[in-house]
């Protein structure tokens, strides 16, 4: 079952927080942010809290909402949830001189987010927009497992057999990122440092998308070599153990 906490760190830090990267790979999010600045900060009651910051046609995210132009309090991780599925509609505490950004360009960026995580057969069909949602993807599936294995039980209960040490996960010619461990706690690096442990390897494009999408089997695609791994195996078939739980969360 999927706990609801999890669940609202999930869509804060790995969904939400692909928001930056849709705005350095996907051409229209720019037209859409235009030359518009301002700071939306998300504030879970018994659950995650973050600043999505827009300037220049680029986003940062970090944790924690103090300084933040406009604030959404949400009551529950369970109405944040909501907010995400679109069954919730959050008022802000803070920021209604910035009511038209929240409308007019946030939403229209969170929507064209919603079109590359969960595209239709016709999107897939242009192999440029199947890259991009394949590049965004990977992020959200990498943060996500850094996510199920803070908060998630069973996660943690594989986190807990994690040693220190940084696990490389890789599309080849494609985007990669870093799973950080210290002390069974896990972080996420979008640069993968020098020395890592262990590594996890796409061989393409098309094998990370169909492994996404669930029309491959992972064990029978290790065996065939569409995903390589080495290093501390160990670490690596934690890791694996926490990525079984991912599709749970994000169906």
């Amino acid at each position: 079952m999927r706990d609801a906490k999890t669940l609202a760190y999930i869509n804060m830090f790995a969904v939400l927080g692909a928001i930056p990267t849709l705005m350095e790979i996907v051409p229209e999010a720019k037209t859409i942010l235009g030359k518009s600045a301002c700071s939306v900060g998300i504030a879970v009651k018994g659950g995650p809290s973050a600043t999505l910051t827009f300037a220049s046609g680029h986003c940062v995210m970090k944790e924690g909402c103090e300084d933040c132009a406009i604030k959404l309090p949400l009551g529950s991780p369970e109405k944040f949830n909501g907010m995400i599925d679109g069954t919730v509609t959050p008022i802000p505490s803070r920021g209604f001189t910035h009511l038209p950004f929240l409308l007019k360009k946030f939403m229209k960026i969170t929507d064209l987010l919603s079109q590359y995580l969960r595209p239709s057969e016709e999107d897939l069909a242009d192999a440029e927009f199947k890259k991009r949602s394949t590049t965004l993807m990977f992020g959200v599936i990498a943060r996500a497992i850094v996510q199920i294995g803070n908060h998630d039980k069973v996660g943690m209960a594989s986190a807990s057999y994690i040693t220190d040490g940084a696990v490389k996960m890789a599309i080849e010619n494609g985007p990669s990122a870093a799973i950080l461990c210290k002390n069974h706690h896990l972080g996420y690096s979008k640069k993968v440092p020098e020395k890592f442990t262990s590594y996890m390897t796409f061989a393409d494009m098309e094998t990370a998308r169909d492994l996404f999408d669930g029309k491959i089997n992972s064990v029978a695609t290790v065996g065939l070599g569409g995903v390589r791994i080495g290093g501390m195996v160990s670490q690596v078939d934690n890791v694996n153990r926490i990525l079984d739980r991912v599709a749970l969360y994000l169906a």
